[in-house]
């Protein structure tokens, strides 16, 4: 019999991807060969998200694409959207298999053969019911692991619809996640590895240990060079954790800190647990202990009720605060969300300018770091992907670097010096010292 190839597909964030690599490396040792989305495969495996519409409408899309390569595929279904509209799924045409939250991890024991269904198969339990963390982590050819250390989520944000989709918060214990880094470092060998989760902040807390206690810990190990932190919420961000980073030779000078909006009054209705000033607080004790510190920012526009003073007001707030860049979402109704109910809705056009007008700010304030950076000496950790005679690497505080092609430099790490910024926004360096 032929080597079976099955397809992977990730829709979403960093912590989908560590997912999907470990339920592929649970088909590996079934005997599974992985292939690319054209190469035919006999099964494809989706693994979705559901933030916005786009990310559910995206799923269709990659059905009807997967049978126009392989008609007679057995397309299976994960994640996000699987969890919150299995039945939904099951009525796109040509899905055969949806798995929940739970039971996505034993995603090759539901695949006896690989005969089109009649009717979809569902297996998916009661959110409430998910209690078990499984931890995951990314392994490929690039130079950075994503690893998940937490997930779920107990907060209740009028928008979002993650702890429907994950469940409650919850996390192994600091040494069980420590011994997990050990292993990934033997098996991977990365560079660099990335620290996800749906509430990353929140880890140990039902364990009685805290995210703090985990970096600790994490900063003795060896045989890895960084850890980056993917995002961590300003009412979790501690001067404590702040403090540790600014003089760990490990943690990197980059924090990702979710604001949503710079109004009061939008915070309260989002249901935020914190209010612009602490994270006012918390960007300042960054850039006092960091001065080159990266700080990238989650901001949602078109929340339901938002005025246009209130847009503004967030506005403002973020053309005066030393952060580095934005990542801007486009306010979109979830079901079973508090906020889909709430009145004056904001029309759509009008969300799409207010988006342009930070996306814009974004990249102002994104070259406006760069540009604070030329002339000085950092770390760059080179990845493997080619354009043209071009290679591209990250500093330590997230500046994307290009250099002369150099396939000796992969998963290497060049202190450089910051010369120039290009036309494609990308910074040029001038090579000083080979360091790994």
């Amino acid at each position: 019999m032929n080597q079976p190839k099955v397809c992977f597909y990730t829709l979403g964030c960093k912590l989908n991807f560590s997912e999907t690599s470990t339920i592929a490396r649970s088909f590996n040792e079934k005997g599974y060969r992985r292939v690319e989305f054209d190469d035919f495969p006999d099964v494809y495996v989706i693994n979705t998200c559901s933030v916005t519409e786009n990310a559910d409408k995206k799923c269709r899309n990659l059905v009807n694409r997967a049978l126009r390569v392989s008609p007679q595929a057995f397309i299976s279904i994960i994640g996000c959207y699987a969890q919150l509209k299995p039945q939904e799924i099951a009525q796109i045409p040509g899905v055969d298999l949806v798995l929940g939250a739970s039971e996505k991890f034993n995603l090759p024991e539901y695949i006896s053969n690989f005969q089109k269904r009649t009717e979809t198969e569902i297996h998916a339990c009661s959110i409430g019911d998910v209690h078990e963390f499984v931890p995951s982590f990314s392994k490929d050819d690039r130079t950075r692991t994503f690893f998940k250390i937490q997930d779920g989520c107990d907060y209740s944000c009028s928008f979002c619809t993650i702890p429907l989709a994950r469940g409650a918060s919850r996390s192994a214990s600091v040494a069980e996640t420590a011994v997990q880094a050990r292993e990934i470092i033997q098996q991977n060998n990365p560079s660099e590895i990335v620290l996800t989760g749906v509430n990353t902040g929140d880890f140990g807390r039902k364990n009685g240990e805290s995210f703090y206690q985990l970096i600790r810990e994490l900063d003795r190990l060896d045989g890895v060079r960084r850890f980056r932190i993917s995002s961590i919420e300003p009412n979790l961000l501690s001067v404590e954790i702040i403090s540790f980073c600014a003089t760990s030779n490990k943690f990197v000078p980059h924090f990702h800190i979710p604001l949503q909006s710079g109004s009061d009054r939008i915070l309260r209705l989002m249901r935020r647990r914190y209010q612009r000033e602490v994270y006012t607080q918390r960007v300042n004790a960054i850039r006092e202990t960091m001065p080159d510190a990266c700080i990238g920012v989650d901001v949602i526009v078109g929340f339901p009720g938002e005025t246009d003073a209130d847009f503004l007001e967030t506005y403002q707030y973020l053309v005066d605060l030393p952060i580095s860049y934005l990542h801007v979402f486009t306010y979109s109704e979830r079901d079973n969300t508090l906020a889909a109910s709430m009145s004056d809705a904001v029309d759509g056009k009008v969300r799409a300018q207010r988006s342009e007008m930070l996306r814009i700010l974004s990249e102002k304030k994104k070259q406006a770091f760069y540009r604070s950076q030329l002339g000085t000496d950092r770390k760059v950790l080179w990845e493997a992907e080619k354009n043209g005679d071009s290679m591209f690497g990250f500093t330590d505080n997230y500046i994307k670097v290009r250099t002369p092609w150099n396939s000796t430099l992969i998963n290497t790490i060049s202190e450089v010096k910051l010369l120039e910024i290009d036309s494609e926004g990308i910074v040029q360096c001038a090579e000083l010292i080979h360091t790994a």
